[in-house]
This record gives structure tokens, sequence and C-alpha cells, in this order.
């Protein structure tokens, strides 16, 4: 299994909150798609996926009106 620090940020779409929160987490996977579509059980999820040019994998993630952003970095 490959291991990844996770980052986890939940973005406030309040209007007069924009902070977000920010959690991160060491997590252990061979497949970062399933991982990520188990996280969140709701069946209307959009997802987007990019990998960035150093090699980390990003996560746009929206899921019952919330929007998330999951940054995985291999160790």
């Amino acid at each position: 299994m490959k291991e990844y620090e996770m980052i986890r940020q939940i973005f406030n779409e309040c209007p007069n909150n924009k902070t977000r929160d920010n959690f991160i987490e060491e997590i252990c996977t061979d497949d970062l798609d399933t991982y990520v579509k188990n996280m969140f059980p709701d069946k209307m999820l959009r997802v987007e996926k990019a990998v960035c040019a150093d090699g980390s994998i990003v996560y746009d993630v929206e899921s019952a009106g919330l929007h998330q952003r999951l940054t995985f970095t291999e160790f």
C-alpha cells in the first residue's frame, strides 16, 4: 500500500464567513479514487480530480452542498 499525507479543506459558503477548516491525516491506500468515494456516502457526489506538476493529487468534492478539497502527497 502507498502512504499519503492528506490535507482536507472544507470551504464555508456562508457569506459572512469565508474561512475554511483544514485537517491533515496520514492514510494508506492503493486506490485513491475509491478511498475518496468511500469518504462521502452521498449519491449526488461531484468529484473533479487533478494531478499537479509536483506529483500531488487534488480532488475537489461537492457533496450535500458542501465544497471540500482533498490534496494527497505520497510519502
